[in-house]
């Protein structure tokens, strides 16, 4: 836990906080904190800062915190993602908000298993304290944006906004062409949109569709890769465009 995350209700007058749970336990027992000392803490969806620990009382850990005057800008990527194996996303959850992601759009598919739809880990009580856990170890408090459709042509067709000139859409499928890489190098978009599919990647219907609003088809190489896999691939490769971009920029 690189950054202790609380909600914005926990903040008190003069901004005490006050944590009683996993929290604190990992303040006294991984960070071996005591009173005097500061830790990074942040809000969730909100600004971070230092807590100067007040107290240590068994359970309980006391905290003054400050915060910085603005929240951390959100991620600049979104993902649209084919609902995979429940255990699969389980296990998702935390590496994408660790990665960062401004929106997990998440949607039916040809190759998607109707019961995945039913599954608990699709339900906000399991998923949050995932997102949350990424989110501590990434240094972030942006939480990704979770919404879920379970119709794919109605999400792509009416939900899905034109795709603006300030968005790069991206689509991975095995038998992809250019490389992820490559097209957000020549891009000059703020932001990207990737979407990945089920297990053996959209039908050639979806492509369509997808093309059809704005995406480009883009592949890794001759490997076919799994879900969880592609997804962390993927990510970190527009991530790393995006940070040389900006590295970039400053150096103008």
């Amino acid at each position: 836990m690189n950054l202790i995350l609380c909600e914005a209700h926990e903040v008190g007058a003069g901004g005490l906080v006050i944590l009683e749970d996993g929290r604190g336990a990992h303040v006294r027992g991984v960070l071996r904190a005591t009173p005097g000392d500061t830790v990074r803490i942040g809000i969730i969806d909100g600004p971070k800062g230092q807590g100067e620990i007040l107290a240590i009382d068994g359970t309980r850990v006391d905290l003054r915190c400050r915060f910085d005057s603005r929240a951390p800008d959100r991620p600049t990527v979104d993902l649209l993602l084919a609902v995979p194996r429940p255990k699969v996303l389980k296990r998702l959850w935390a590496q994408l908000a660790a990665l960062g992601v401004g929106r997990i759009i998440l949607t039916n598919a040809s190759r998607v298993e109707r019961p995945y739809f039913d599954t608990h880990v699709l339900e906000t009580t399991t998923y949050r304290p995932l997102l949350i856990e990424g989110l501590q170890q990434a240094g972030d408090t942006r939480l990704p944006l979770v919404s879920i459709h379970r119709q794919f042509r109605i999400l792509i067709e009416d939900e899905l906004t034109a795709a603006s000139h300030d968005e790069l859409r991206l689509v991975a499928h095995p038998d992809g062409g250019r490389s992820a890489i490559a097209c957000a190098s020549e891009s000059d978009h703020r932001r990207a949109l990737l979407a990945i599919g089920p297990e053996g990647g959209w039908n050639p219907f979806e492509l369509d569709l997808l093309r059809q609003r704005g995406f480009e088809t883009i592949g890794l190489g001759s490997r076919i890769l799994r879900t969880d896999t592609a997804c962390i691939a993927l990510l970190a490769m527009l991530h790393e465009v995006s940070r040389r971009r900006g590295d970039s920029d400053r150096t103008r």
